[in-house]
């Protein structure tokens, strides 16, 4: 999917229906910078209002995910690309995360040896703050994975 392109189709649909970007962005219940970094090629709508996005602007979903409007005679071809590519897209992220998952476990499998070596090669190393010092990389790393890769949503 090309960002830009369909960017710049969510612009000319909304100035086909005649609003602004203040208008579209309260009728879906965002800021007006979300419509104009969709528009601007940075962002791309939710997943949870394409449906109302798509309403609005009086398009299909089809014609949203390929940038452009789509005769009946190749709605289907586009239909097929459209749900092939947001399938790889979301298994090469699937892998990513899978990968980034098993770095951190293997972290976390050789501090814990290491913090286990040094406390029994050095019995007198108390205070020296080792293990808080591991303590402390194994909750930052966590911290910043876990928001790199997942989303927090409150009810």
């Amino acid at each position: 999917m090309n960002q830009g392109k369909i960017g710049k189709f969510i612009a000319e649909c909304r100035k086909e229906q005649n609003y602004t970007q203040a208008v579209l962005a309260e009728k879906l219940g965002i800021t007006d910078r979300a419509i104009s970094k969709w528009e601007n090629g940075k962002s791309m709508p939710d997943v949870s209002i394409m449906l109302k996005l798509c309403n609005l602007l009086k398009i299909s979903v089809n014609e949203l995910l390929t940038g452009e409007h789509i005769a009946m005679d190749d709605y289907k071809e586009k239909a097929e690309e459209n749900l092939l590519e947001l399938q790889e897209k979301k298994d090469r992220a699937q892998k990513s995360l899978l990968r980034t998952e098993l770095v951190w476990l293997a972290i976390a499998i050789l501090l814990t040896p290491v913090h286990f070596a040094i406390n029994y090669y050095y019995p007198n190393n108390s205070g020296t703050g080792v293990g808080g010092l591991i303590v402390i990389i194994g909750i930052t790393m966590f911290v910043i994975y876990f928001f790199r890769n997942y989303e927090i949503k409150l009810k």
